[in-house]
């Protein structure tokens, strides 16, 4: 069974107001994602051992395995991206629920503090990245970021329940250079926290 691009979970059009244009989402999610799955599907293609697979079986069987780095990057990216259209919303985006917002308080000391923590690994993510929000194998919540398209579900450091996307192609259109500024608003406009509460 193929792997697909699944559908957004709102119009391309939806986040513009919050300043994620139309064309940014049909670049990003229809060529780049697209161009991802197609690569993976190839790649499965030609081996039996990933035949069958699930794509989070694929992420942890390809990571770390220098042969397999093209597989990886794809299987990553696909699965960082299905989360990061689920980590968006043009309707509560911004709004952190009240459980959530207590666990950041504990854990983190803050919903000021975590913002910063986690823009500073968005900004200082060095080339193409992610920056994440992930509830650790310990129960408590923490920032991090991986290169390229590592994601925490391969490096084993928890639960993922917000990825940031800090490839140039998601937000050069909107923001250019001004990667700060990007992240900033996404987490003041379009981070969907009610997910991400959701997976806690």
């Amino acid at each position: 069974m193929a792997f697909e691009l699944p559908p957004l979970p709102y119009s391309h059009a939806a986040l513009a107001a919050q300043g994620m244009c139309q064309e940014t989402l049909e670049l990003h999610h229809d060529k780049h994602h697209q161009a991802y799955v197609t690569a993976l599907n190839g790649f499965v293609e030609k081996n039996e051992a990933l035949k069958g697979k699930s794509l989070e079986e694929i992420v942890m069987l390809s990571h770390g395995k220098p042969d397999m780095a093209p597989v990886f990057n794809n299987a990553g990216q696909h699965w960082n991206h299905n989360l990061f259209w689920q980590n968006m919303s043009p309707t509560s985006g911004g709004k952190i629920p009240g459980a959530l917002e207590k666990k950041i308080t504990a854990d983190l000391g803050g919903v000021d503090k975590f913002k910063e923590a986690f823009k500073a690994a968005a900004v200082g993510q060095f080339g193409s990245g992610w920056a994440w929000l992930v509830l650790g194998t310990d129960g408590k919540l923490k920032v991090t970021k991986t290169p390229n398209g590592s994601n925490p579900l391969a490096t084993g450091e928890g639960k993922a329940l917000l990825g940031c996307d800090v490839w140039e192609h998601s937000y050069y259109l909107d923001f250019r250079n001004r990667r700060p500024d990007y992240v900033q608003n996404w987490l003041d406009k379009i981070a969907n926290y009610e997910f991400a509460a959701a997976q806690m």
